[in-house]
C-alpha cells in the first residue's frame, strides 16, 4: 500500500484576521511585523512570528493600501479620500492630506523621504511626513496622470505608476515635473499590479487576463529585446481555457525570483531570468488578494481573500497565512548546459 503524503500546509493562519476583504499586506523592512489594510475600515499590525495582533486602527472608510515608515509608524490610503500616518505605539493617527477621490495606493520612499500616493482622482501626490499635520505643509506636489491610478512601485529613485487605460508612467523621484518615460502596458487587458525588480532594471506587470509582462527601463534595442510576457493562473476545463486575474506580485529580496497570486487561489513562484516556474503551493481557500516576502525572504505572507471578481456570493472567510519559505521553492536552478563534444 502506498503512503499518501498530505499536501504541505498553506502556512500558519494568523488569528484575529480582518472582518472583510484584505486589500494589501506588507512586511516591515526591519522585523517580522506585518501591516494589513482591509475593506473593514481597519489597518492592523501583526507580529507574524509570534502570531499576535499588535494594533488595530479604524478609518472613515475601507482602506485600500498601507505601508511602513519604520517599525513605529506607517501610512494608509483610504476610500474616504484621506492619506494617514499611523503611530503604532501611541495608537494615534494624523491626516497627512487628501485626494479628491479614493486613494488606491501608497508607498514610502526611503530615497526621497516622501510618501507617494496614487488615487482614482487621476493624480499622484508626494507628501513630506515630517511637515506638521496640515495639508499645506506636507504636500510636496501633485502630478496629473492619464487615468485612475491602480498600482505603484518604487525601486531606488525610480517610481512606476500603472493606471486605468493600460498606461504606465516611469518617474525619477528627483525630478517629478514630468515622467521619464510614458509607456503602454504590453498586455492587452486591464493592469492589476506592478512591481519593480529588486535590482532596479525593470518591472513585472500583471493583468486581469492571467498574464504577467516582464519589462525593462533601458530603452536600448538590446534591453528591449529581453522583454517578454507569459500566461499563468489559468486552467483548461472541458476543452476551454478559464482565465483568472493575477492580483499580486512579490519579489524575493535575496534571489530576485517572484511569487504571483491569482483569483484561482494559487501562488506560483517564478524564475524570471530563466523563464521557469519554480514552485506552485497547494491551493488556498479563495482568491489571493496580496503577497509579501519578509525582509530576509524566510517568510511569505498570503492574503486569501475573495476579491469579488464574480460579484457578491457566499465565499470563504478572509484569512492571512504566513508560510516558512524553503530555499528550494525560491532559489533559481542553475542552467544545465550540454557537455561540449570531445
Amino acid at each position: 500500500m502506498t503512503s499518501v503524503h498530505p499536501p504541505p500546509a498553506p502556512g500558519r493562519e494568523l488569528s484575529n484576521p480582518p472582518a472583510d476583504g484584505i486589500s494589501n499586506l506588507r512586511f516591515s523592512n526591519h522585523s517580522d511585523h506585518l501591516l494589513v489594510s482591509s475593506w473593514d475600515k481597519t489597518v492592523r499590525l501583526y507580529d507574524a512570528s509570534a502570531n499576535s495582533l499588535r494594533g488595530e486602527f479604524m478609518h472613515g472608510g475601507p482602506v485600500l493600501d498601507c505601508c511602513f515608515h519604520d517599525d513605529s509608524s506607517g501610512f494608509s490610503a483610504s476610500t474616504d479620500n484621506t492619506v494617514r500616518r499611523i503611530v503604532f505605539s501611541h495608537g494615534k493617527e494624523d491626516i497627512l492630506g487628501r485626494h479628491d477621490a479614493p486613494v488606491r495606493c501608497i508607498e514610502y520612499s526611503y530615497a526621497a523621504g516622501q510618501v507617494i500616493t496614487g488615487s482614482w482622482d487621476k493624480t499622484l501626490k508626494c507628501w513630506d511626513p515630517r511637515g506638521a499635520s496640515g495639508q499645506e505643509r506636507t504636500l510636496v506636489g501633485t502630478y496629473p496622470q492619464p487615468e485612475r491610478v491602480y498600482s505603484l512601485s518604487l525601486v531606488g529613485n525610480r517610481l512606476v505608476v500603472a493606471t486605468a487605460g493600460r498606461h504606465v508612467n516611469v518617474y525619477d523621484l528627483r525630478n517629478m515635473s514630468q515622467p521619464e518615460q510614458r509607456r503602454e502596458s504590453s498586455l492587452k487587458y486591464q493592469t492589476r499590479c506592478v512591481r519593480c525588480y529588486p535590482n532596479g532594471t525593470g518591472y513585472a506587470l500583471s493583468s486581469i487576463e492571467g498574464r504577467v509582462a516582464m519589462d525593462f527601463f533601458d530603452l536600448s534595442e538590446a534591453s528591449q529585446a529581453k522583454k517578454y510576457a507569459f500566461k499563468c493562473h489559468r486552467k483548461s476545463e472541458a476543452g476551454r481555457d478559464i482565465v483568472y486575474p493575477v492580483n499580486a506580485i512579490a519579489f524575493h529580496p535575496i534571489y530576485g525570483t517572484f511569487a504571483t497570486g491569482g483569483c484561482d487561489g494559487f501562488v506560483n513562484v517564478w524564475d524570471g531570468n530563466n523563464k521557469k516556474r519554480l514552485y506552485q503551493y497547494s491551493k488556498y481557500p479563495t482568491s489571493i488578494a496580496a503577497l509579501s516576502f519578509s525582509r530576509d525572504g524566510r517568510l511569505l505572507a498570503v492574503a486569501s481573500s475573495y476579491t469579488f471578481e464574480e460579484g457578491d456570493k457566499p465565499h470563504e472567510q478572509d484569512a492571512i497565512f504566513v508560510r516558512s519559505v524553503n530555499e528550494i521553492e525560491v532559489k533559481p536552478k542553475p542552467k544545465v548546459y550540454p557537455n561540449p563534444p570531445a
